[in-house]
Formats: C-alpha cells, structure tokens, sequence
C-alpha cells in the first residue's frame, strides 16, 4: 500500500486550500482513512478521519467547523477542504490509512502513511 499526499501550499490567513491523497496497491474502501499534522517542534497530531464508507468522520477540536474530510472510493482518493486557515495550522500534513472499520484518532492505529505535504499560512 502507498499513500501520496499532494495540495499543500503557500496562503494567506483567511484563505483555502485542498488536499488530496490518492492510495495505490489496495482499494480505498479497505481502509478508513485519516490527516494528521506535524509543526515544526511539535508531536503528530489528529485533524480528521472517515469511515471505510464515509458514514463515520471524526475532527480535532481545533478544526471543527473549518476542515471537511471526504472521500471518493471509486478513484480511490481522500481529500481535506481546509478553510479559514490561520497560523496555526502551518504543518506537514500526513494521510493515513487504517484497517479498522472505525476512524481513529491516534497515531498508532493507523498502518500505512503517506510522504506529507507542507501547508503553510502566512498572517
């Protein structure tokens, strides 16, 4: 299983950006999938997971309402719609695959990971 991260960029606070990750070797659908961020500094941490089938997402405190996870199963692809950026969300941010049938939210669960792609905002 490989996972390729792309999307990320340069933008000013306020503004948007999308990421997309696309699996390869395995059907999307096998996995649920998740984006976790890393800062310069700073531990992995959860942004958001979805279900195998999309049914389940779950979201970092800090993100609700801003980030949309989704998925496209059928080009075996995840995506993460990032809007009101701010400084803070300046990271390497990572896709994630995981065998259970339930999106997690912790390092460890996930099996596979992708390259990262840099995310920075500007203020």
């Amino acid at each position: 299983v490989q996972l390729q991260a792309s999307g990320g960029g340069l933008v000013q606070a306020g503004g948007s950006l999308r990421l997309a990750c696309v699996l390869s070797g395995r059907k999307l659908i096998s996995y649920s999938m998740g984006w976790f961020r890393q800062a310069p500094g700073k531990e992995r941490e959860f942004v958001a997971a979805v279900s195998k089938t999309a049914h389940i997402t779950n979201y970092a405190d800090s993100v609700k309402g801003r980030f949309i996870i989704s998925r496209d199963n059928a080009n075996n692809a995840m995506y993460l719609q990032m809007n009101s950026l701010n400084p803070e969300d300046t990271a390497v941010y990572y896709c994630a695959a995981d065998r259970s049938a339930v999106p997690r939210m912790t390092v460890p669960a996930y099996d596979f990971w992708g390259q990262g792609t840099l995310v920075t905002v500007s203020s």
